[in-house]
């Protein structure tokens, strides 16, 4: 290739290494579009590091930090770009007049669009350095989903998968001299495709969030000799004593010899020479083992040499562990980790940024997720149904943290609906990409080939095809839902939880997902629309109920044997509120030490209260226990518990109305969260004596009017009344503003306390014996309230009202007491006065 002449704007230092991979690039951000034609787009939250994001500093770091070369050319920056149409030509030599900031998703604020497209062009110039003179490849970290790449007019091929590195050779394709016109064409169809897309929709909303189209990660470019190095598999044996390494050179012949040195620091552990393509064994002496807590990293160095002489050479790093499965001392399957059981406690996260979307704004803001993970005493994540860039696995590798990463799952629906050979072959294609891709990390540790059974096919093929991939990783089928009894985990999902399965001789436990405890966060939400799997209203509330739920989670360690969980999730996503941090990450919902307790077991267990609040006739007898054993203090006039409180010895007799407020502490002095049951005691209400002649029935009064509450229907006209056999809307004539109200008698078979429900969809109300027992009004959706009343055995009067207003509607009404489960209240025990004729 002929010389050409150089145009850059800057060049920077990149450090991408552990302690000495420092590699020399031009960084060609914003040269070809100026800089000021660029502005953010302000999204509902965006993060700290947003403001640090410029067309000619973004995303600088070196993307491929396992195989680094010194000589390369950053493309991030400013791009022109264009929506574009189906079978449209590429606008080779036309200025597009859209600006985007590559490499943010051109939905995302960052963009500085914000704006779906199915279909966009992306276009940039850039200009060769005149020492490149061999080849240069391109190189794109990852675009979502199809994209078709042409370099001066000539198409260099097409790359379809949203989370895989690709390249191109473009060697024949440029110019002698001058500058280079790269185009890039994007095709992304999101959830109305079939592809791999994991959360991405069109129409977000509760689990699903904003698609992510088009180039998401760094493109660059690289000079590379005729024969070079195209990859490697490293497989650590820390039983053995040994790295095992395969060195992939595209050219190579018999002159040509790979020569790999292992580091500690400066010095020099373990050397090895030979052929490409051949497995190498670098024998690591007293080798310093990779773990959470002690992330040792050994620096390779590997070269490529042609009669002596090196033609090519990469730096990279490797971690010497194991995982796999073993027995404990009781004989329960357990996750090892370097022959050792270690309980994996980890967040789902699933890489969401609100101003960047899959991308992160930063490479700061990408280590922050897992350094807060850390923090809070998680030693593993779970990447969910999305596959991150390198520079975050290798952030997990550098810190110390496990990773359980999902393949990105197809959409559920349209899969099922479109599914065909080619849509098979190509998510073959992207698991494999996946684990090829990412295999060499040493934080990687468990592939998730589906979850929840979204798109799911083929389940035990794909696991046996990554398990022979690589043999050094464990494979989880399906976490959650359906399980096809291969691989090496058996998985349950629980929302609120927890839950464990049982292990099995060949397979352990973990508990893939739980917990999902939702707070909105003022000033930091997506939107006025907050959903979680559990909605809580503070995080004094939060924090109580997080430390109920990880108490009984540490139960399951030991019975049945659970070797793992992952709590529902790190952040807030969009509209879903179930995160420890805000999607923004600028409030933390927990404090740290407390949850560094809850993660670590080093809590102090909480009461148990049983019953858990009460109404009772007579008396009641209360029991008070906790997991681990510690003193339990309690007040049973109101106020909170201390270490001078009643100590717990014996159950407590509850004869009058009273709140019971109970709390354990340790021998330190350390305590729990203060528990709370009410139990209040109950008159009996006497049943109806001088009764008229009944039977079976009620009597209904019909109404129609407009209401934002429960009206006095004494006050309204009835458009219809009679008697029906239940009470439900079957009556009704229409769906919207209208009134209902129930009378009659209900019969009681036996003395005790009854609880009465009523599910309404708008306002409902329920009396017994002229008294309020269960109050739903208001406007809202399907909603369920209860109360509670004494009942002796017998007739009592009943009354129901009901409201409907605009759109929805529903009514159901149930009651539970004494030999009574729980259940629509049946017709043969209500009753209405015959009717004299």
């Amino acid at each position: 290739m002929k010389s050409q002449k150089l145009a850059v704007s800057k060049v920077i230092l990149i450090m991408v290494g552990i302690t000495l991979f420092i590699s020399s690039g031009i960084y060609l951000g914003g040269s070809t579009v100026p800089s000021d034609q660029w502005q953010a787009r302000e999204a509902p939250l965006m993060t700290e590091w947003a403001k640090d994001v410029t067309p000619d500093n973004v995303h600088p770091e070196y993307p491929r930090p396992q195989m680094v070369r010194q000589e390369w050319m950053n493309l991030n920056g400013l791009w022109e770009y264009a929506p574009a149409l189906e079978g449209e030509q590429p606008p080779v030599g036309k200025e597009l007049s859209g600006k985007i900031l590559v490499p943010f998703p051109v939905e995302s604020a960052l963009s500085g669009v914000m704006e779906h497209h199915d279909r966009l062009w992306y276009r940039r110039t850039f200009s060769i350095p005149e020492s490149w003179e061999e080849k240069v490849v391109l190189h794109f970290g990852a675009v979502d989903w199809e994209a078709v790449v042409y370099v001066n007019g000539k198409q260099l091929g097409m790359h379809r998968g949203g989370y895989d590195a690709f390249q191109f050779d473009i060697t024949e394709a440029l110019l002698p001299s001058g500058e280079q016109e790269l185009i890039v064409g994007v095709f992304d169809p999101t959830n109305r495709g079939v592809q791999p897309a994991g959360k991405q929709v069109l129409q977000p909303g509760g689990i699903f969030y904003t698609s992510s189209t088009g180039i998401w990660q760094t493109v660059w470019l690289e000079p590379l000799p005729a024969v070079n190095i195209t990859g490697m598999e490293m497989n650590p044996d820390i039983d053995a004593g040994i790295l095992r390494l395969k060195v992939f050179v595209d050219g190579f012949t018999d002159d040509h010899i790979i020569e790999a040195a292992a580091f500690d620091g400066d010095e020099q552990v373990a050397m090895v020479t030979g052929k490409a393509g051949v497995e190498l064994t670098l024998s690591i002496a007293d080798a310093k083992l990779w773990a959470p807590g002690s992330p040792f990293l050994y620096d390779l160095n590997v070269a490529l040499k042609d009669n002596g002489e090196t033609v090519d050479r990469v730096d990279s790093y490797f971690g010497m562990r194991k995982v796999s499965l073993g027995k404990d001392d009781n004989g329960i399957t357990r996750i090892f980790l370097n022959n050792k059981f270690i309980f994996q406690i980890g967040p789902l996260d699933q890489g969401f940024w609100p101003d960047g979307l899959h991308t992160a704004p930063t490479d700061e803001a990408l280590r922050f997720d897992i350094e807060i993970a850390q923090k809070l005493g998680f030693n593993m994540i779970r990447k969910h149904t999305k596959i991150e860039p390198a520079r975050w696995y290798y952030w997990c590798d550098k810190l110390g943290m496990l990773v359980w990463q999902d393949m990105a799952s197809p959409n559920q629906r349209n899969f099922r609906r479109n599914r065909s050979p080619e849509t098979d072959k190509q998510f073959e294609y992207e698991l494999m990409r996946m684990v090829e891709g990412f295999r060499n990390h040493p934080s990687i540790i468990m592939w998730i080939i589906f979850n929840e059974g979204w798109g799911q096919f083929d389940t035990g093929r794909f696991t046996q095809m990554v398990k022979t991939k690589d043999p050094d990783r464990l494979v989880n089928n399906a976490s959650g839902w359906r399980d096809m009894n291969v691989g090496d985990i058996v998985d349950v999902h629980s929302y609120p939880g927890p839950d464990a399965p049982a292990p099995e001789p060949g397979r352990a436990a973990v508990l893939g997902e739980f917990g999902g405890l939702g707070l909105p966060i003022e000033n930091h939400t997506w939107s006025s629309e907050s959903w979680g799997y559990r909605n809580l209203t503070s995080m004094e509330e939060l924090k109580d109920r997080y430390e109920l739920l990880f108490d009984r989670m540490w139960q399951f360690k030991d019975d049945p044997g659970l070797s793992a969980a992952v709590y529902t999730q790190i952040t807030d996503v969009e509209t879903e509120v179930n995160g420890l941090l805000t999607y923004d990450r600028k409030v933390l919902k927990l404090k740290v030490e407390a949850a560094q307790a809850f993660h670590k077991d080093e809590m102090v267990s909480p009461p148990k209260i049983e019953p858990d609040g009460e109404s009772f006739i007579d008396v009641v007898t209360v029991s008070l226990s906790n997991r681990k054993g510690e003193s339990i203090r309690y007040t049973l006039d109101g106020s909170e518990p201390s270490n001078l409180s009643n100590l717990y010895t014996r159950p407590i007799t509850i004869e009058s109305s009273t709140t019971l407020k109970a709390r354990s502490f340790d021998e330190a002095g350390n305590s729990s969260s203060v528990y709370s049951a009410v139990f209040e005691k109950m008159t009996f209400k006497e049943a109806q004596t001088d009764l008229p002649e009944l039977v079976e029935g009620i009597a209904f009064e019909y109404f129609e009017g407009s209401w934002e509450q429960l009206p006095d229907f004494d006050q309204v006209t009835p458009v219809k009344s009679g008697i029906t056999d239940t009470i439900d809307l079957k009556l009704r004539n229409r769906d919207d503003n209208i009134g209902l109200r129930f009378t009659g008698y209900i019969q009681i078979q036996n003395d005790g306390v009854y609880t009465f429900f009523t599910r309404s969809d708008d306002g409902s109300k329920l009396y017994i014996g002229g008294e309020e027992i269960v109050n739903n009004d208001g406007i809202h959706g399907m909603r369920e309230e209860q109360g509670k009343v004494a009942l002796k055995a017998g007739m009592h009067t009943v009354r129901v009202i009901f409201f409907q207003g605009a759109s929805g509607h529903g009514l159901e009404v149930r009651y539970e007491g004494p030999g009574i489960e729980k259940q629509i209240i049946p017709a043969n025990v209500l009753f209405v006065e015959r009717v004299k004729k």
